[in-house]
């Protein structure tokens, strides 16, 4: 049988339901799909390759899912550091917002922000950004997978007078988008102290009808917590409770601050958590308790945040904080393991979207959302159980190949869609307008 793409391994990391790791075994892929997974001397008896792919020092795993980002802002990458939350958001970031995110930086820096992603091997990232619509350009250039916010806030900015008008564009991405098989939607109110109860309503009645996953930030930091009291007299997932927006399809980013109930409240509602260990560490927020959370039965899956608040968009790095934080916080070296992170930023942020039917595991049906790690290096020998090595001494370098949908982004580190100095130079541009202003 005549198919695209064979891909020879070292290791077939599947992440399926028993976290199957296959030796000396042959991804076939054909029309974008995965079509079989088969010892490597059965692939070469029945199938005749249009490329194929020998890797014997690599290991195949499904691409990477970030599941939280805001990828324009990587042109804002190291604008203003070492700044707790508040302070960052009020006094540097939002200005500069003001001044410079309009639709050439959105668009520029979504391309940069992919790039980086795809070279880390992440194949599908979850965006919450003003002019979305540019962003979708970015996404279709590069061949990317994503899930695009439709964003909300009860404020004016250079994308929206008013509700109403975020609301109008947000539908109007969704008929933009509908037909392309890359891009799904979430509606993307930015946090409960930037959205009213009255927005909310609205926001709930089209989510319904819909049925778009709701993604925004949650319990970030003690003073969000302690303010939303102050004001309201309740804790926000309270306050959203008591909206009825809990729910499979609601994305809680963070999640810092966090009591027994409220952990119980998620699972009850089956939730989906959103970790960024290392943005909330930079921004000193708090610790997102993971270990609680995954015992008591909640998805939680990884994300990087922004480049402006981790700075970078590294799910490698992502996974072995995140497993060493969650050690460090139970107090407790035996939870979170390897497989566990390993999961988290693939089948998990799969099945916070919505996606898990199509990506997140290596398994027959399923899209090639494919990466290669080169564990061939004197950096990853000896090496007893390679999904140890994934998580804790691997890093991005290691990244040789990505597809997409069966398309391949990345070839040996070189990326296949976008080009690497056109986007340097767009970055430097960036860096000498906003650098002049930020004094």
């Amino acid at each position: 049988m005549q198919i695209d793409l064979l891909i020879k391994p070292g290791w077939v990391i599947t992440v399926n339901q028993t976290d199957q790791v296959l030796k000396q075994h042959a991804v076939a892929v054909h029309a974008g799909k995965i079509l079989a997974i088969l010892p490597e001397a059965d692939a070469e008896a029945t199938y005749q390759a249009t490329k194929t792919v020998v890797l014997p020092q690599q290991a195949l795993l499904p691409g990477l899912i970030n599941a939280h980002t805001h990828a324009a802002m990587s042109l804002l990458k190291g604008l203003a550091d070492d700044l707790p939350l508040m302070a960052w958001l009020q006094e540097h970031i939002w200005p500069a917002e003001r001044q410079w995110a309009n639709q050439q930086f959105v668009y520029e820096g979504s391309k940069l922000a992919i790039a980086e992603m795809l070279r880390s091997g992440t194949t599908c990232f979850n965006d919450m950004y003003f002019f979305a619509e540019e962003t979708v350009k970015a996404v279709q250039e590069s061949g990317i997978r994503a899930s695009l916010g439709m964003i909300l806030v009860d404020f004016p900015t250079a994308y929206a007078a008013d509700v109403d008008t975020y609301l109008q564009r947000g539908l109007a991405l969704r008929e933009q988008v509908k037909d392309d098989p890359l891009i799904s939607l979430c509606f993307a109110p930015h946090a409960p102290y930037t959205v009213s109860d009255q927005s909310l309503h609205r926001l709930q009645s089209l989510a319904e009808a819909f049925k778009l996953p709701i993604h925004i930030h949650m319990h970030e930091t003690a003073q969000e917590v302690a303010q939303a009291v102050a004001l309201n007299q309740e804790r926000p997932l309270a306050r959203f409770e008591r909206l009825g927006l809990l729910n499979q399809r609601f994305l809680a980013v963070h999640l810092t601050q966090l009591n027994t109930s409220e952990i119980a409240l998620l699972a009850y509602k089956q939730v989906q958590v959103i970790h960024c260990p290392e943005s909330n560490l930079k921004l000193a927020s708090g610790f997102c308790p993971v270990a609680q959370l995954i015992a008591a039965g909640v998805n939680v899956a990884l994300g990087t945040d922004s480049n402006a608040s981790n700075n970078d968009l590294d799910l490698f790095g992502e996974m072995r904080t995140a497993a060493l934080l969650a050690k460090a916080v139970a107090q407790d070296a035996s939870v979170v393991s390897a497989h566990q992170v390993l999961r988290m930023a693939t089948i998990n942020g799969a099945k916070a979207l919505g996606l898990d039917q199509a990506i997140g595991s290596i398994e027959i049906g399923k899209s090639a959302d494919l990466i290669t790690i080169n564990l061939g290096g004197l950096e990853s020998q000896p090496m007893y159980d390679p999904i140890s090595h994934l998580v804790y001494c691997t890093t991005r370098e290691q990244v040789s190949w990505v597809w997409v949908a069966g398309k391949a982004l990345l070839e040996e580190r070189k990326l296949s869609t976008l080009n690497e100095a056109e986007l340097i130079k767009s970055a430097q541009h960036w860096q000498s307008l906003i650098g002049e202003t930020a004094g």
